[in-house]
């Protein structure tokens, strides 16, 4: 997709970053919030949807307590959100009703996603909302949400959102200007990149070194979050929210920001759940002719090509697919848990039945219909 095609983009979702929505001091920025809804709404009103990722809620609630730190301990930072995500959803509908606008509050856990009835049910009352004519404002339910299960950051979940509900296009705004070659605030020489094709690892490099006290991303999670979209057929652009009328910029096409192209061979519905929703339970290492079989010939994975398993996960889980080195280049859902991969890797199909007994015998490892190869 060019800019000139993003114009044809009918289906968007935004991301709002926490500098763009709060103060320094944590209070919302309500000058923006309402400049920003107008834009929106005006988007609304040329027949595109609009999904909002919000952050701001643990900005809002440090507002409303009167709080003059961040809190850092899960405790608090959970009780904040609680106070700060009816904050700011009030001020949602108050500005979006202005313009005869709805909106509609929906709160995700990572558990939502990894769970496929769960990830269907999100994905379809998206699209009924957006039937309805409603503004989705979508944030991590940061009150119940535990570190080993949480998105972690509004970048990835607005990724994730995009993949679910098929988007045209994500747009990322936060008070930088796009992707640069090295941090702007740091060095002077750094330079925008207007256009992003594919995700290198001089680009991964370059993410790194930025840091924000106040938000929870940085351009790493912002780099892995068009890292996803591109993967999902889906484009995205990064670009600095407080420039003036942005969001129609973008939308007509403007040479602003930067561009992250969607790859064109894209996961599919499923894959994407595979690849993305889903949380990593272990790995298991392959020899050189299995990564062969699977990269080059499509096939799936068999016992006979393991060399090694590592961690403990269940029948259905979710594992890293690694080359001897240890570098990840495939996941997929496993048909074996580790206890019994520890006992058949290097074997046959016609010799697993002998250790594990017929009746728990799976010819593949991993079949390809569920497994997603980098």
């Amino acid at each position: 997709m060019s800019r000139r095609e993003i114009k044809k983009a009918q289906k968007i979702v935004f991301k709002l970053g926490t500098r763009l929505l709060t103060y320094a001091n944590g209070k919302l920025n309500l000058d923006y919030m309402e400049r920003i809804v107008r834009e929106l709404a005006n988007l609304k009103n040329q027949g595109k949807d609009a999904i909002i990722v919000s952050s701001g809620a643990i900005g809002a609630g440090i507002g409303r307590l009167n709080l003059n730190y961040r809190p850092k301990a899960t405790p608090e930072k959970q009780a904040v959100a609680a106070v700060g995500q009816g904050v700011l959803i009030q001020f949602y509908e108050k500005f979006f009703a202005e313009y005869g606008q709805i909106v509609a509050q929906i709160l995700l856990t990572r558990e939502d996603l990894v769970n496929r009835r769960r990830y269907v049910n999100a994905c379809n009352t998206l699209q009924t909302l957006l039937k309805f004519g409603v503004i989705p404002i979508i944030n991590e339910n940061d009150t119940i949400s535990v570190d080993e299960i949480e998105f972690g950051d509004n970048d990835t979940l607005s990724a994730l959102v995009a993949g679910l509900v098929d988007s045209d296009l994500l747009v990322i705004l936060s008070d930088i200007d796009g992707f640069y070659t090295a941090d702007p605030q740091k060095q002077s020489q750094a330079k925008l990149i207007p256009v992003v094709e594919t995700i290198t690892a001089e680009l991964k490099e370059m993410a790194k070194g930025t840091d924000d006290a106040l938000a929870t991303g940085g351009m790493v999670t912002k780099l892995q979050a068009a890292e996803i979209t591109m993967s999902c057929g889906v484009n995205c652009v990064i670009a600095n929210g407080l420039e003036p009328g942005i969001i129609n910029r973008i939308v007509r096409g403007e040479e602003i920001g930067t561009l992250f192209k969607a790859q064109k061979n894209y996961l599919r519905a499923r894959k994407r759940w595979i690849a993305f929703g889903q949380l990593v339970h272990g790995a298991v290492i392959v020899d050189d002719g299995a990564r062969k079989a699977l990269i080059k010939e499509g096939k799936s994975l068999l016992a006979s090509g393991i060399t090694a398993v590592n961690a403990d996960f269940c029948r259905g889980d979710l594992v890293a697919v690694c080359d001897q080195q240890g570098n990840e280049f495939a996941r997929g859902l496993s048909n074996y848990s580790s206890v019994e991969l520890q006992k058949i890797k290097g074997l046959q199909s016609e010799q697993i039945a002998a250790v594990l007994g017929e009746q728990d015998v799976r010819e593949e490892v991993i079949h390809r219909d569920n497994l997603v190869i980098y």
